[in-house]
């Protein structure tokens, strides 16, 4: 039996972040740079890393990307006020709060701070209700991240039963719902489902998104399956690795996506084509606000 074709995330990721340069620079010759604020609380080195790539990612293709880094005692108070600022600059068009923030401050009650215009995580209330209707301005960047690799792979999502495993805000929950608006038939497992097997074996897509190793092996799914490995995760060795047993699921599916190298640099390219496209929605409010000016003008 052939082996799994590899889903390459970072092929994936280099086009659409030429796409992004591309537009970015019709943008410039407007008058608008796609405008990123990172907003960084505390020292944790994991979120530090995340964040000099997110701004790395910005510098590279064509957007500008500011960088506040807060120290750990701050408030909840001062890093609202500091969102508020954000909010109402032109040039930023969007916020990113590096998550998790520290025990003192209620990460919800931060996000909901952040204008939902903005919001280019897409996980603020109304842009999760927005996804939920089908209309959303924001999609989360992990599950929007796979929906344009299962897009470039040509793999079909019509009429297909697709399983994900995981019910997180940020990637389990918009991943159904994108799987959903995309014809598929999708069944959401957990770590309360029975038997998890009962589902993967007749699912066409698999996404896994919990965390923990091992989750999905070779013998749980059927001969062809697509399978999207969202973990991250260390092994003995402490190298990165994913949900999926790989080895063993490689023999079986169609389509398999590594750890690294698969759906991770996706992440940061949809956070910069979400910027992208909330600079382009202000360009195109700006454009109609001085249309409908001229039209004003015309009629005195």
């Amino acid at each position: 039996m052939n082996q799994a074709k590899i889903i390459d995330g970072l092929a994936v990721s280099k086009a659409l972040r030429e796409e992004v340069l591309r537009r970015a620079a019709s943008l410039k010759e407007e008058g608008i740079t796609p405008g990123l604020a990172v907003i960084l609380v505390g020292n944790d080195p994991a979120s530090a890393v995340y964040v000099r790539n997110k701004v790395k990612a910005c510098e590279q293709n064509g957007l500008f990307s500011t960088l506040d880094r807060l120290p750990v005692d701050v408030t909840e108070a001062q890093l609202i006020a500091r969102i508020r600022e954000l909010n109402v600059d032109p040039n930023v068009h969007g916020i990113l709060v590096q998550l998790p923030l520290p025990r003192h401050i209620n990460s919800h009650q931060v996000i909901e701070a952040i204008s939902a215009e903005k919001d280019v995580d897409g996980f603020h209330v109304a842009n999760a209700g927005a996804l939920l209707t089908g209309l959303p301005k924001f999609r989360p960047c992990t599950p929007y991240g796979v929906m344009k690799m299962l897009k470039a792979y040509e793999i079909p999502t019509v009429g297909m039963n697709a399983v994900v495993i995981g019910r997180s805000n940020i990637v389990g929950k918009p991943m159904a719902l994108m799987l959903l608006d995309a014809g598929a038939t999708v069944t959401v497992c957990h770590s309360k489902t029975k038997d998890l097997s009962y589902h993967t074996l007749t699912a066409d897509i698999v996404v896994a998104a919990v965390g923990r190793r091992n989750i999905l092996t070779g013998g749980m799914i059927k001969p062809g399956a697509t399978v999207i490995d969202v973990g991250m995760n260390k092994n003995e060795e402490g190298k990165l690795c994913g949900d999926v047993d790989f080895a063993s699921v490689r023999e079986i599916a169609g389509y398999v996506t590594p750890v690294p190298g698969g759906v991770g640099p996706m992440t940061i390219t949809m956070l910069l084509v979400n910027t992208l496209e909330s600079a382009e929605r202000t360009a195109q409010i700006e454009a109609r606000g001085s249309m409908e000016s001229d039209l004003e003008a015309g009629k005195a």
